[in-house]
């Protein structure tokens, strides 16, 4: 809207003073042509009542009083020049006809014999204004050319330029009213077109698979913004359909990799047992001197089983249903100092800035998240000659931040997309249980865990906290 009131401001001008222009164009003409149409006249009225005869030659005693009277009848001066170019009488004074040509350039009397009609005009510009002189021959009463009359005629804009300026700068305070006028109703169109697109922007971005998405509700919308407001809540209904497939179809995966890694690590011990209970039973001989010492040693071996079979279940359970959260307020620095003192090596340190550091999460369960990057960074330390941990705990803004460096072998990077998976590990025992439930852990509280590795130089694991937050 703004860019058309500038152009159509524009165009109007332009219109406007080329329209100024022809009209002052046409109006020198037109009284141009008048002026001497009225001079002609008086001429030839001259020419019927002189007694001179109507030659050439008598021109100068024809008019030698008569110019006079005409040139301030007609007010306006002009010359008369006899066929061949030269100037035969001027209405002008003495002193002014001195400036006027003798005699005719060569090249108006060509243009005048060539015109046709017996009539040519000269357009020049003199003193910064366009000035015309018209040259038209003088006819006895035969019709026959004895002269050529010259009309010099300046055109004076002044009074057109004066008027054009003022249409314009009345035209542009119009047209600043319109402008002013289109800025604020854009401005209010706009803001009422893109208030339901914000609307709907603002939805868009908000929207979240995680979630259910609420859908888009504006009061009397245009069709356009209609249409596209239920192709949106359509494509809400679709997400929270494919979601909830979705969150089910995971589910189910989740369960039968849980179920395959259980089976699994039940079979684990089952094996042992079986062949020491059919070893025992092959072997045992109750009449034997070292028949105790054989029970003794099969039990041993049952209890050692049954004990690793339990701690598999354990692991699993705490996995699968974490115990429910106790918040409370917490002295990070001194949480971590406590649970780094179930630690013997000697190689782990602690450091920290801040005497006390506030947070609201469950004791047990922040425990839980150190003593597991503390025990995956001990088992990383086997084949470092020099190995050191360094914990350090400090503030940043309205999160509180844990790191666990270690030097040890580092983690490769073709695992590290998969290290916060469940049952994935690098080591040769363990379950690959531990760093899943410490991200489980870290997200309940709407925290974040990322690390860095290089292969052979170590890793650092980077635990976010809110220092308020609700958990899950």
């Amino acid at each position: 809207m703004i860019l058309l009131v500038l152009i159509a401001s524009v165009l109007i001008a332009g219109v406007t003073i080329y329209q100024y222009r022809e009209q002052s164009r046409d109006y020198h003409q037109n009284r141009l042509e008048r002026k001497e149409e009225q001079i002609l006249q008086s001429i030839s009225y001259v020419l019927r009542e002189t007694t001179y005869p109507e030659t050439p030659e008598n021109l100068e005693y024809i008019f030698m009083e008569e110019i006079y009277k005409i040139a301030d009848v007609q007010n306006v001066p002009f010359n008369i020049y006899d066929l061949d170019g030269t100037l035969v009488k001027s209405s002008r004074p003495s002193f002014e006809a001195d400036s006027i040509s003798n005699c005719l350039d060569a090249s108006v009397l060509n243009n005048l014999l060539d015109s046709g009609n017996s009539r040519y005009v000269e357009k020049k510009t003199a003193a910064g204004g366009k000035y015309q002189a018209s040259y038209t021959y003088i006819n006895d009463s035969k019709f026959k050319p004895i002269g050529i009359m010259n009309l010099p005629y300046y055109e004076d804009n002044s009074f057109s330029n004066m008027e054009l300026r003022e249409f314009l700068f009345r035209l542009a305070g119009v047209y600043l009213i319109m402008l002013l006028s289109a800025i604020i109703l854009a401005y209010f169109i706009s803001k009422y077109i893109t208030r339901s697109l914000q609307t709907i922007s603002d939805k868009m971005n908000q929207t979240d698979l995680t979630r259910r998405n609420e859908k888009i509700q504006i009061d009397n919308p245009s069709e356009e913004i209609r249409a596209l407001v239920d192709s949106y809540n359509s494509k809400i209904d679709e997400l929270e359909e494919s979601a909830t497939k979705l969150a089910r179809s995971e589910r189910e995966q989740a369960w039968r990799e849980m179920a395959k890694q259980v089976a699994h690590e039940i079979k684990n011990p089952l094996t042992p047992m079986r062949l020491s209970v059919q070893s025992f039973e092959r072997k045992f001989n109750p009449e034997s001197d070292d028949a105790q010492e054989k029970v003794k040693e099969f039990s041993n071996t049952l209890i050692q089983q049954i004990d690793t079979m339990s701690n598999i279940a354990s692991a699993f359970s705490n996995f699968a249903k974490m115990p429910a959260q106790q918040n409370e307020t917490l002295n990070v620095v001194n949480i971590v100092k406590l649970a780094l003192d179930i630690f013997n090596e000697n190689y782990i340190h602690f450091i920290t800035d801040e005497e006390e550091i506030v947070v609201k999460l469950d004791r047990t369960q922040l425990i839980r998240v150190i003593t597991n990057l503390v025990k995956n960074a001990i088992q990383a330390m086997n084949e470092v000659q020099s190995p050191r941990i360094l914990v350090t705990v400090a503030s940043e803004g309205s999160q509180v931040k844990i790191s666990v460096a270690d030097n040890g072998v580092g983690i490769a990077d073709e695992v590290k997309e998969k290290i916060f998976e469940p049952k994935f590990t690098t080591k040769t025992s363990g379950m690959g249980l531990g760093l899943g439930m410490v991200k489980n852990i870290v997200e309940n509280y709407h925290g974040t865990i990322d690390f860095t590795s290089q292969v052979g130089k170590g890793t650092v694991f980077t635990v976010k906290f809110p220092k308020e937050v609700k958990a899950v």
